[in-house]
Formats: C-alpha cells, structure tokens, sequence
C-alpha cells in the first residue's frame, strides 16, 4: 500500500506535506524574526528613557538587578510561546506559580536538607499540571482556554484551601538562592546574579527546542495547520501534550526563582499568565499558532519589565500598568493580525 501511495500525485498542495512541513518551518521562522524586529528597538528606546530618568540604571550592577527581577517572566513567557506556538494557550501558569511558591515554604518549613527534595516534588507538580492540560485539550477536545482556566481554579482553589489564605512555613537559605543569590567574584562585573545565569541557560534550551529540534518544526507545523500535520504523520496530539509540560516546566522555574527574591506569598503569581501572553505576543507570537520566536519573546519580556519599569519611576498605580498591559495585548494582536492580512 505504502508504494502505491508514493506513487501517486497528490491533488493538491496540502497533501504534499512531508517537504512541505520541513521547509515552510523556516520560512516563518523568518518571517516571524523580520515581523518582530520592532520590538528590539522598542525595548532599547524604553531601556533609554529609564536611563535618562535615572542614570544610574546604566550601572552593570542596577541594569543587572533589571535582568534579576525580569527572569521569571521572561523564562515563563518562553514556556508559554512553545503552547502558543502549537495553537493552544495556557492560563494556568500564574495559579501554578502560587502553587510552586506556597507548597514549597509548607513543605521546607526552613530546612534547608529539604530544599532539593522538594524542588524535584514541584517538577513533578508542574509536569503533572501541564500533562492533565494536555490530555484534557487533545484528547477530551476541551477548548485550552477552557481547560487552562479549569485548572487555574482548581489550583488556586487547592493552595487557599491548603493554606487558609495565608501561607504557612518558610523557604530555605539555599532555596532562596535560586532567586536572589549571586556568584561573586565574576570579571568585570563583580557579581552575577544566578537568576540571570538560569534565564540565560533557559533561553539556549528553549531556543534550540523551538529552532533546531524535530519537534521544533513538528511544533510550528501543528500551529500553523493542524490537518495539513496530521497527514504529514505528526501526533498533533502528543506535540500539543509536550507543549503544555513545557509551560508547567517553566512555572516551576520561574516560581522558584520568585520564592527567592518576592518571598511567600498567597499572591506571587497573580496576573502572571496574561503576562506571559503579552510578552510571547510582543515578541510576534500568534495566537492561532505556528509563529514564534525564543528570542523575540524574551526581548517582549524584557519591554514588559522596562516597561512596568518606567511606569514606576514616573509614580504611575499599578492598575495604570495593568491598563497598559491590555492596551498592548490589543494593540499587538490587533498588527499581528494586520500583518497576516497583508501576507496573503
């Protein structure tokens, strides 16, 4: 059978997918990179104006405690873009990282000899979390919007059912490390903070799996045509599957390194999944999937922090930077989907 079918013309251009899924990955690729540029430029001119508001931000040690608190979002917006990319979205992240933050504090309780037991118990709660999201969407055919936003619920229902409302126990020394620890001595520079170091070695990982990876490309082709994918061979359900454990990967991380330096709270990771969202869109991400790029998304992230950044030395509320942000998911959904329009 498999002969005769090699054999045959296919009708139309959908049905020659093989070469079409290997090639047309890096062309959105490149597109993608060409269509986000922009956002490059946006986050030098806000990095900027926060200088020339306070000059002391050009200092390697201020512009690093930038990069410091900026490291959560942007390892979760990467998490978060691999689940965008394959079409789907997660917005389970933020009560997932409350979860990490709080469990972690009652189940330490200031031991330090249970710091990397206890890391190792919330990987496997964030690959749980992410792996029911996965089969409720692909397999039960559960919208992600609706499935996600179940689990946000049961989440934050289970942590404050747990707690009270007010979070129990305390982090350890070498928990806290992750997030706000520093390796001294370094050239130049004197220290480097640790966070800075994980979002670095996350940012590699993540960029090679999205960029240079067979599931990469499977990935991309899934979000940007699911059926031309499945006749192609790809497990759409499975890659969809991988995408969600990788966002629950990444709120694990990004919950530790908040337990470090924002300590415990019962609010930690509030408003955190629209954050993500924001920056992955920054970064060209689009919402109906198979467009992304690692680096964009970052460089989306870092905007968001510069932009919260300077909203603060200008003493605006946070309800004004939560305005802004809805303005700017609007905004760039609103060119992304503009751009599209005019590619076609």
């Amino acid at each position: 059978m498999t002969g005769g079918l090699t054999q045959i013309t296919p009708p139309s251009p959908e049905l020659a997918i093989p070469n079409a899924v290997d090639a047309g990955w890096r062309d959105r690729l490149v597109r993608s990179l060409r269509g986000a540029g922009p956002i490059f430029v946006i986050l030098v001119v806000l990095l900027v104006l926060i200088t020339l508001r306070n000059p002391n931000f050009a200092k390697p040690s201020v512009f690093l405690a930038f990069l410091k608190a900026a490291a959560p979002l942007a390892i979760l917006a990467a998490g978060q873009l691999f689940v965008i990319v394959s079409g789907e979205i997660d917005l389970s992240v933020g009560s997932l990282i409350t979860v990490v933050v709080t469990s972690a504090a009652l189940m330490i309780a200031g031991n330090p000899a249970l710091a990397l037991p206890v890391i190792a118990v919330l990987f496997g709660i964030g690959i749980l979390v992410g792996l029911v999201n996965g089969v409720v969407t692909t397999r039960l055919g559960v919208p992600s919007f609706i499935a996600t936003l179940g689990m946000l619920l049961v989440l934050s229902g289970g942590i404050f059912y747990l707690t009270g409302g007010a979070p129990r126990g305390s982090l350890s020394e070498n928990f806290r490390a992750f997030g706000r620890g520093n390796i001294e001595g370094f050239p130049v520079i004197g220290r480097l903070p640790i966070s800075v170091v994980i979002l670095l070695v996350i940012a590699i990982v993540a960029w090679w799996l999205l960029h240079r990876t067979n599931f990469g490309q499977q990935l991309v082709a899934t979000g940007g045509n699911s059926r031309a994918a499945q006749l192609a061979g790809i497990d759409i359900k499975a890659v969809r599957t991988v995408a969600f454990i990788l966002s629950g990967i990444s709120a694990v991380i990004a919950g530790i390194l908040l337990g470090g330096f924002a300590g415990v709270s019962a609010q930690v990771g509030q408003t955190f999944e629209f954050q993500a969202i924001s920056a992955a869109v920054l970064g060209g991400a689009v919402l109906g999937g198979g467009r992304g790029s690692i680096p964009t998304t970052i460089a989306g992230a870092l905007t968001l922090q510069a932009l919260f950044t300077l909203l603060n030395l200008y003493g605006f509320p946070t309800p004004i930077r939560d305005s802004v942000q809805g303005l700017i998911i609007i905004g760039a959904v609103a060119y992304a989907s503009y751009r599209l329009r005019g590619a076609r």
